[in-house]
């Protein structure tokens, strides 16, 4: 995909910027007989194209192959809003509007050294909220619970849709939109597989929503300066109302199937049935599994899967994609440019390529709303593609691509110069984070990469306890560590000096045995360890493995050719086999997931005559394990079982 010019010189300075596009725009849009501007930035020298009426010309937000006219915001004709616009606008000109004031010296000082008033309320049916805030700046949250500032043209058709669902699903939704429209960061990280769709279709709106303000105030302040040409008078200078390029919502993903549910949501809210998607077929055939596959997990049968494993993978799991959305009037353009869309889905993975590939991230530049969906899956795939999406986000970009400097906000030409050239767009960006539970990398990027000034809000949940068979010998084994960097070390020590050897003196316990290794670390180096034993015969069940190696290792554990079988939580991820022959269970640490647990303590009974009192179950766990572990033994037992540790 194109994605601009390809920029190879160093990241410029603010007013290098400035500079290069004043001399763009002066060609461009002054008249011969305009005196020269006092300063290259002075908004009030600014001149407005002569076609302006029809098309704001190099505008960041306007494609230059369409006119005013077929790019209006969604929806058609407004005059039925007006009576409504200014509340339904409020919440988002407080947030996004040129004169924010959520954006000063002392307010990004605080996130910065993150300074939050901490509470936890209670926002409808949702669990436990979590709410960080300013409190100079944000109200609580039950003052905002009752606004949802959504517009009324998209309001009400989603209503309408609401009226088909359940109680439960209509709560869910109008307590998610409270949050979302008073632009508050949200971590769920207990979104449920029969709240996920819901939730999705909600935040799909919010994002609908949000580019529809952005837009009507865009064709406003274009009435207004073509007012202002037509009548000889000096254009408005308060029309700043735009970023340094035209997207403002990313959305990552995991897979192609992801971004199609993701656009199934997107335009169940647009108008119908005059609304057209252009280049549809080309989605279908690049993003739906090809017309003559046959997608295994939608014929399987009842119980061969689990359902949040076919609800994962069913549809077309490539990881590399990219795709630009633009949003008009009358269309949802799909495989719009970067550079003149509204809206990228995305994996992390094709992102970073395409930034790598383009050496540059400018379209990234001016995102006002970040979604991270399934972050789960994300976590399993590479986290550090995240991480490097994320650390090119809301930065100053290297190349002006043709803004005009007299429409953009002043929050994001203000620039933090010290060292990396960051915008102040940053502190209003809203995040919204997705994920059936938490983990470390998920709290991290909560707790420290999340900078909205208006306030953070997490989700919390009370997990009960997995129930399995009392009769198992199931043994939750410490290992005492005082530093997280050292924990790998002192894990494998013990596994290797003091669980392992125990294992082997005993005759039942040395055979039939499984070594589940949430880490991919983890896994290589225990690998390795067995590999270097010559007296222990052992298999291995890797995300790496073949199909033929994967037959092979399972049919040599299940004839007990092989005492051992090494399995990482990746491959359990992605195959979800279910292994016969175990009758021990060694986890090296609690599974990321907490249903591969029960599973894998179910399998012992695929096999004839097998009793719970047959099976061995060790778990290895540190007091840096808690979230995994709360999700096993619940909210309540975590706390005996780190007590010793904390």
């Amino acid at each position: 995909m194109d994605l601009g010019e390809n920029v190879n010189t160093p990241t410029t300075r603010l007013l290098t910027l400035l500079n290069v596009s004043a001399l763009k725009s002066r060609k461009r849009t002054r008249d011969e007989d305009s005196p020269a501007p006092e300063k290259l930035n002075k908004r009030k020298t600014v001149k407005i194209a002569e076609d302006i009426t029809l098309d704001p010309g190099p505008s960041i937000l306007h494609d230059r192959t369409n006119n005013g006219i077929d790019d209006e915001v969604i929806g058609g004709n407004e005059e039925n809003d007006e009576v409504n616009s200014r509340d339904v606008t409020s919440l988002y000109e407080q947030h996004y509007g040129p004169n924010t004031e959520l954006v000063s010296d002392a307010s990004r000082e605080s996130v910065d050294q993150r300074r939050w008033t901490s509470s936890r309320e209670k926002v409808g049916e949702l669990p436990t909220v979590f709410n960080l805030r300013n409190e100079d700046i944000t109200p609580p949250l039950k003052k905002l619970a009752k606004k949802t500032a959504i517009s009324e043209r998209l309001r009400g058709p989603f209503q309408a849709r609401q009226a088909k669902q359940s109680s439960d699903q209509r709560q869910i939704q109008d307590d998610l939109l409270s949050i979302l429209s008073a632009h508050l960061d949200l971590y769920n990280p207990a979104l449920s597989l029969e709240d996920h769709r819901s939730v999705r279709d909600v935040v799909a709106l919010h994002v609908l929503d949000h580019i529809t303000k952005k837009r009507r105030r865009v064709l406003k302040n274009n009435e207004r300066l073509a007012h202002a040409k037509a009548a000889s008078v000096s254009p408005p200078e308060d029309v700043q109302d735009q970023g340094f390029t035209r997207p403002s919502v990313l959305v990552l993903l995991p897979f192609r199937s992801s971004a199609f549910a993701w656009l199934e949501s997107l335009t169940t809210h647009t108008p119908s049935p005059a609304y057209q998607i252009e280049n549809h077929s080309r989605f279908l055939s690049e993003y739906a599994l090809p017309p003559d596959a046959v997608d295994k997990l939608a014929v399987a049968e009842p119980g061969a899967y689990p359902r949040d494993h076919i609800e994962t993978f069913k549809g077309n799991v490539d990881d590399n994609f990219r795709i630009g959305i633009k949003l008009t009037r009358k269309s949802v353009k799909l495989f719009a440019d970067f550079y003149g869309c509204d809206i990228i889905f995305a994996s992390p993975l094709g992102l970073r390529m395409s930034i790598e590939k383009e050496k540059s991230a400018d379209f990234l530049s001016s995102i006002e709303i970040l979604v991270i969906d399934q972050m789960n899956a994300l976590a399993m795939q590479n986290w550090e593609h995240v991480q490097y999406v994320l650390s090119n986000m809301n930065n100053l970009p290297k190349d002006s691509h043709d803004a005009d400097f007299s429409r953009i906000k002043p929050w994001c030409l203000d620039g933090q110069h010290d060292g990396l050239v960051s915008a102040s767009s940053a502190y209003l960006r809203q995040s919204i984070l997705l994920s059936p539970f938490e983990m470390p990398e998920l709290r991290a990027l909560f707790n420290t990469t999340l900078k909205n000034t208006a306030g953070k809000v997490r989700v919390e949940k009370i997990w009960p306890a997995i129930q399995v068979p009392q009769s198992i010998d199931q043994m939750f084994v410490p290992v005492d560590c005082a530093n997280p960097r050292d924990e790998p070390e002192k894990r494998f020590i013990y596994f290797t000096t003091q669980l392992l050897p125990r294992v082997l003196k005993s005759a039942v316990q040395s055979a039939n045995t499984v070594i589940f290794i949430p880490s991919s670390f983890d896994f290589i180096r225990v690998h390795n360890y067995f590999r270097k034993q010559s007296s222990l015969s052992f298999a291995v069940l890797s995300e790496y493995s073949t199909n033929q190696e994967i037959s092979r290792a399972r049919e040599s554990f299940f004839s007990g050719k092989k005492a051992f079988l090494l399995v990482s939580e990746r491959f359990h991820f992605y195959r979800r086999y279910k292994i016969r022959g175990i009758r021990n269970i060694i986890f090296y640490g609690p599974p990321e997931h907490p249903q591969f647990f029960s599973e894998f303590l179910s399998f012992p009974f695929l096999d004839d005559g097998v009793e719970a009192s047959d099976i061995m179950s060790r778990v290895m766990y540190s007091k840096y394990d808690k979230f995994r572990l709360e999700r096993i033994v619940g909210t309540k037992g975590v706390k005996s079982l780190l007590e010793g540790l904390l």
